[in-house]
C-alpha cells in the first residue's frame, strides 16, 4: 500500500507530496501555494482520490481487494 500522494492543486498547479491517513479519508486541504481550499471532486472521497497521483489507502484496499467494500470512502468511484 502507498502512503505517499503527491497533491496538485488545480489553480495554482502548486504541487506537494503528503502522507495519507490510513483509516481515514481527508476531506479538505488548503494549498501551501495559493492558500485555495481544496474539497473533493463529486464522486470522488477525499482530496487525494482527487487531487492526488495516488488515491486514499481505503480505495487502494479496495481496488487490490483487500476490502469488500470502501470502509471510511463510501464515495469511491468504480476503476
Amino acid at each position: 500500500m502507498i502512503l505517499e500522494s503527491v497533491i496538485t492543486c488545480p489553480h495554482c498547479a502548486t504541487a506537494k507530496s503528503e502522507a495519507m491517513p490510513t483509516d481515514a479519508c481527508r476531506f479538505f486541504y488548503e494549498c501551501g501555494g495559493c492558500g485555495a481550499r481544496l474539497r473533493p471532486k463529486r464522486g470522488d472521497c477525499c482530496v487525494f482520490c482527487s487531487y492526488g497521483s495516488v488515491p486514499c489507502p481505503p480505495i487502494q484496499a479496495v481496488r487490490s481487494g483487500e476490502a469488500a467494500t470502501p470502509n471510511s470512502c463510501s464515495g469511491a468511484r468504480a476503476s
